[in-house]
């Protein structure tokens, strides 16, 4: 059997009858339960840029005689276009993946994904040591291994390889813990995702240990079972380049006497759906982009210089956040609150906002009300929602009315302003009139005497 077919074999596993199909643009290529028997279906896509193999056990494979490949064959494998595969729904014993990782060294690979996957024993990586590969980016979801903890010696011989990683995602697999002498290995890692799994406050601090992670820029902890506010500042404190941090899904509680800082490098901050029924404090000073949405938030006085974009959709607010502790803000969004009427000198302010959501609020229409709304809208910023998003809540005869079809004539909305000048001018029209005709008819004015 020809070496790369052994090579498909190992990694894509062939179990039950199969076949492969393409995407209409030809560029991704998914194989389900393929057989040693429909070899030439795995061939065809050997053309594809992205490759997924769906279904079956690799368990049979496991004593196939993988030995080292001839030239003609890594000539072959260095042609192919392949720049991702992704495993998913599969049985895979640790020793044959050992075994055959290394020949992705000959490919230009970069993204490899495992998806449903159940990894099953544990292999010998000392033929991995020293070795480098392409892969730049590492994906496991819902997957299925043993504990970190006591690999770190399969780590080290994967050292040169995960030295040069730049992205990797372990989410939704049950992780509670990640060892500190891991995290060091994984020096050029700029993005690391641990989203939906089952890391706690106690278990942060030893994954984020000094000389961690030194590169790391993007961190998401989303959904996982933290709950100290002050416990996930002090964890990260030593990612000296951090700046996005996800902690969305978490449900987090203020701590009474928090003075710890966060990086100062940190700049995108996502606290949406943690339960806040207060703004936590302290935030990061150089924040650029903060998430507050789906919490339980009355008011928002908290002042950043740097800040850019403010999201605090379905929220309790009942008054929208000063625009002037934000001096460059672009972007604010207030949907789904409780704000009845946009203050007259806070409607100014937002005008010079590129980006302004309220929708879903239960507004008054009065003119006031109708008028801020309706001058936002004509300045185009009010964005997708308007105006069918947009609509009245009092008074009853406007309730349930599209807000930009309330009218906000002058006459109507501010008669003071139309009937006092019009007094005006018709008291001077009569003082002009008197004195006209008085000055009609001779004598009734007598010229002053000498006396």
């Amino acid at each position: 059997m020809n070496v790369a077919v052994l090579l498909l074999l190992g990694l894509g596993l062939l179990e039950a009858e199969g076949r492969c199909f393409f995407n209409r643009t030809q560029e991704h290529c998914v194989c389900y339960n393929l057989s040693e028997e429909s070899v030439n279906s795995i061939i065809q896509c050997l053309a594809a840029t992205v490759v997924e193999f769906r279904g079956g056990e690799l368990e049979r494979y496991v004593a196939f005689p993988i030995s080292d490949l001839d030239p003609s064959t890594i000539e072959m494998l260095g042609s192919l276009i392949i720049r991702k595969v992704i495993f998913g729904d599969l049985l895979v014993p640790e020793i044959l993946l050992a075994r055959v990782l290394r020949f992705f060294s000959y490919t230009h690979v970069q993204e490899l994904v495992f998806e449903s996957c159940i990894f099953e024993g544990r292999g010998n990586w000392d033929e991995m040591a020293g070795q480098d590969l392409p892969i730049l980016s590492l994906h496991f979801h819902n997957v299925t291994s043993a504990p970190l903890m006591g690999h770190e010696q399969d780590f080290s011989s994967l050292s040169s390889w995960l030295e040069t990683l730049q992205e990797l995602a372990v989410t939704g697999s049950h992780v509670t813990s990640l060892p500190c002498g891991i995290g060091s290995m994984f020096r050029a890692l700029h993005s690391l995702d641990m989203a939906q799994n089952s890391l706690e406050d106690e278990s942060l601090m030893p994954a984020f240990c000094k000389g961690a992670f030194p590169r790391l820029q993007v961190l998401s902890l989303q959904r996982n079972n933290l709950k100290s506010y002050h416990s996930v500042c002090e964890s990260v404190q030593l990612l000296p380049e951090l700046q996005q941090l996800d902690l969305s899904q978490n449900k987090l509680m203020a701590d009474t006497s928090s003075s710890c800082q966060w990086p100062v490098s940190l700049q995108v901050f996502n606290l949406s759906n943690t339960g806040l029924d207060e703004v936590l404090t302290p935030l990061p000073p150089g924040l650029e982009v903060l998430d507050m949405s789906c919490n339980h938030l009355h008011a928002v006085d908290i002042s950043l210089s740097s800040l850019k974009k403010l999201f605090l959709s379905q929220n309790m607010l009942q008054t929208p956040p000063s625009i002037r502790n934000y001096p460059v803000l672009d972007t604010l969004h207030l949907d789904n609150n409780l704000i009845t009427e946009l203050p007259g000198d806070e409607v100014k302010l937002l005008g010079h906002l590129q980006d302004v959501a309220v929708a879903g609020n239960p507004y008054n229409c009065s003119c006031s009300g109708a008028g801020g709304l309706q001058a936002l809208a004509g300045m185009g910023h009010l964005g997708q929602g308007w105006p069918h998003d947009y609509t009245c809540h009092s008074p009853p005869h406007y309730q349930g009315r599209l807000v930009q079809d309330v009218p906000v004539s002058v006459l109507r909305c501010n008669s003071a302003a139309v009937v006092a000048p019009l007094c005006i001018a018709l008291t001077l029209l009569g003082l002009a009139g008197a004195v006209c005709l008085l000055r009609s008819r001779p004598g009734l004015i007598q010229p002053c005497r000498r006396v």
